[in-house]
């Protein structure tokens, strides 16, 4: 079997069509909310760089982004499967060297410079994370029922012939991948170890991990999670700080203030208020000057305005869309591993979407999350092409019929 696919008659958009037709709407949509939401930054570089600067930027990473998810859904997912550790522990060192030559911008170690461009490695660890976590859990999956992850925590029994037996068959290969993931992750972006550990804790449970030791995981994930905020440890104080900003909305009674003394939240309310259902219109937002990050932190509550709650419906159901095609995808496969890649990446995708959105309704803490290929950046926009790459190409292969199928790699238990 071919690792690259050579079907009669090369065609370059192959896959799931209704995944391609949700991504190319993305992209237009990307396009409309770079386009309208850079004014205020081309207004504060003066004439330094104009709103065409800052689109034709977004073309290039769309172009970019797009150029690779194609390249990515031609390739079969064996080699997913056999570049996976690798390319976790690549990605995991990369995270890491961050917090010594990395970039620090509003306090967060998240960027390594690369001449003009600069790379975030915690995009690139999500995927990896996914992908490395698909590949244990398939490999176990004829005695996954029988494997405990979770050990003791009386750690001093660590050391006794049961708990090495958790450690070697559950813990090291299983559990710890997500820990180490989260751990490096957490002192730049809470939200985004989060988002992993989240999308893991679901593979793991269509994985037919044990549901007590995953109920066990979850509790230890909630008290680690609170300890951090409590200790003020990464980026845990940033997080506990935002998260009482968040209760004062709720508790605290709202009366009239200056602009400059709203809240990044309170600003994307007002511009999701002034859009009502049919929106302000293109070009048209009052709110772009006063949000801070209209382009990628806040790009759903100004799309909002300018479009209003009814095209913004759709876009939320573009995003349910994708996880709900991954689903589909998933049921066809047959073998377990490309079966948890494409459910882990369009978890990641559709949660960093909700997540996004409920910031600016105020239904959470802020987080910094992006819009997924909607927001302006590059490494957000780059990994998340790759990820839906992924997930086309194994849909690809769900109709050409071409899955490795190894003894024991079944979801089913046969």
């Amino acid at each position: 079997m071919n690792d690259v696919a050579e079907p009669h008659g090369w065609r370059p958009f192959t896959g799931d069509r209704v995944l391609w037709v949700i991504i190319a709407t993305l992209a237009t949509i990307s396009v409309l909310v770079v386009y309208s939401s850079t004014a205020k930054m081309a207004y504060d570089a003066h004439t330094a760089r104009s709103t065409a600067h800052f689109l034709r930027s977004q073309f290039t990473v769309l172009g970019g982004s797009l150029f690779a998810m194609l390249v990515v859904q031609r390739i079969n997912s064996r080699v997913y499967n056999f570049f996976a550790r690798p390319v976790y522990f690549l990605s995991v060192l990369a995270t890491v060297a961050v917090y010594f030559i990395g970039v620090s911008i509003n306090g967060a170690a998240r960027w390594i410079p690369l001449g003009p461009i600069q790379f975030q490695p915690s995009e690139a660890l999500k995927v990896a994370t996914v992908l490395f976590l698909a590949q244990q859990l398939a490999g176990r999956q004829s005695k996954i029922d029988k494997i405990r992850i979770v050990p003791s925590w009386k750690f001093w029994t660590w050391t006794t012939p049961p708990q090495q037996k958790i450690w070697r068959e559950g813990t090291w290969p299983i559990l710890m991948p997500v820990l180490v993931a989260c751990l490096v992750i957490f002192p730049a972006h809470f939200s985004s170890a989060l988002l992993v550990f989240l999308a893991s804790w679901v593979m793991m449970l269509i994985g037919r991990v044990r549901f007590g030791e995953l109920l066990k995981l979850l509790a230890w994930a909630v008290a680690a999670a609170v300890l951090a905020t409590q200790l003020n440890l990464g980026r845990g104080g940033t997080a506990g700080n935002r998260f009482d900003t968040w209760v004062r909305l709720w508790s605290e009674p709202q009366t009239e203030k200056p602009i400059d003394y709203l809240t990044d939240t309170e600003r994307s309310m007002i511009a999701i208020h002034n859009g009502g259902i049919f929106g302000e219109g293109a070009g048209q937002s009052a709110m772009r000057v006063e949000m801070i990050h209209p382009e990628s932190d806040y790009a759903f509550a100004f799309f909002v305005e300018e479009y209003g709650l009814l095209l913004a419906v759709v876009l939320l159901m573009l995003y349910l869309w994708i996880f709900f095609r991954a689903i589909e995808i998933f049921r066809r496969c047959g073998t377990a591993f490309p079966g948890l890649l494409v459910l882990g990446l369009a978890l990641q995708i559709t949660c960093q979407a909700l997540l996004h959105i409920m910031v600016t309704v105020n239904m959470c803490p802020e987080t910094g999350q992006t819009l997924p290929l909607i927001s302006r950046g590059g490494s957000a926009v780059l990994f998340t092409a790759i990820a839906l790459g992924m997930i086309l190409s194994v849909s690809r292969q769900n109709d050409e019929k071409s899955h490795d199928t190894p003894k024991g790699e079944t979801l089913y238990g046969n």
